[in-house]
């Protein structure tokens, strides 16, 4: 089977390892890759992963399996456009991936489908992110509603801070397009999971537990970062923690 990648990092580098372990996979390319990727894969590394470039490339290609890997291709709807032309894709269209692409519509959508979530606010004004901030204590939660490679995300210890950190998303615009709208939600102290799913829309099926450390220097001191590294699985999750994830985020989330 000849397959195609789309990403650079390293989800995508784990991913073509993966790939190149199996005996059914015989021709792996990726876009745009990386030096370690190449090592393992053909690389086509010119151009971008916008919509127009991505066809072009697997039409000449011609794979039998696209997988693509970072969100921003997913959200600009790419997986829809390879399914449209015919070609089998491992990967959500463009509604599917706006739980990804936007943290406003992730938290209407858990709110409407009876999902567990901390008690939110979305605003896109200044002085409703004052309100919003008035109604709690410290630590305060703001998040950019879109991607902003894993750096939207704001713990702040202090008011002032909090204000700070909104203004600079929704007046200065710290990070364009991504910050216009935010989220600012209650703090859940507590250890965080990573339970990832894959599935065809109707069954799933659960991926091994993670946790992230994604903050920046010892003792989470630091801002959130893209990625500080994982471990996997985490060992207080047992099948019964998995059981309730299942029931109480999974399916609900499939169903809707």
């Amino acid at each position: 089977m000849k397959v195609l990648v789309l990403g650079g990092g390293g989800r995508e580098h784990a991913i073509v390892w993966a790939l190149s372990r199996s005996p059914l996979i015989g021709e792996i390319h990726c876009f745009p890759g990386n030096a370690g990727i190449g090592e393992l894969a053909t690389i086509h590394s010119s151009g971008s992963l916008e919509p127009e470039n991505t066809m072009a490339l697997t039409e000449k290609i011609l794979p039998e399996l696209v997988i693509i890997g970072p969100e921003a291709p997913l959200a600009a709807g790419v997986a829809d456009l390879f399914r449209d032309r015919g070609f089998p894709v491992f990967g959500p269209g463009a509604s599917g991936a706006r739980l990804e692409g936007s943290k406003a519509f992730a938290k209407q959508f858990m709110d409407r489908h009876g999902i567990p979530t901390a008690t939110f606010d979305i605003c896109e004004k200044f002085s409703e992110a004052e309100q919003a901030l008035k109604k709690r204590t410290p630590p305060y939660i703001v998040k950019a509603d879109g991607l902003a490679a894993g750096k939207g995300v704001f713990i702040l210890d202090s008011l002032e801070e909090a204000k700070e950190t909104c203004f600079n998303l929704l007046e200065k615009m710290a990070l364009g397009e991504a910050g216009k709208t935010i989220v600012i939600e209650d703090h859940l102290p507590g250890n965080e999971l990573t339970i990832l799913a894959v599935t065809d829309g109707k069954t799933w099926r659960l991926l091994p537990s993670s946790q992230d450390h994604k903050r920046a220097f010892d003792g989470d001191r630091g801002p959130n970062t893209g990625g500080m590294g994982a471990f996997s699985p985490v060992p207080w999750a047992d099948s019964g923690f998995l059981k309730r994830i299942e029931e109480l985020v999974i399916e609900p989330t499939i169903r809707g």
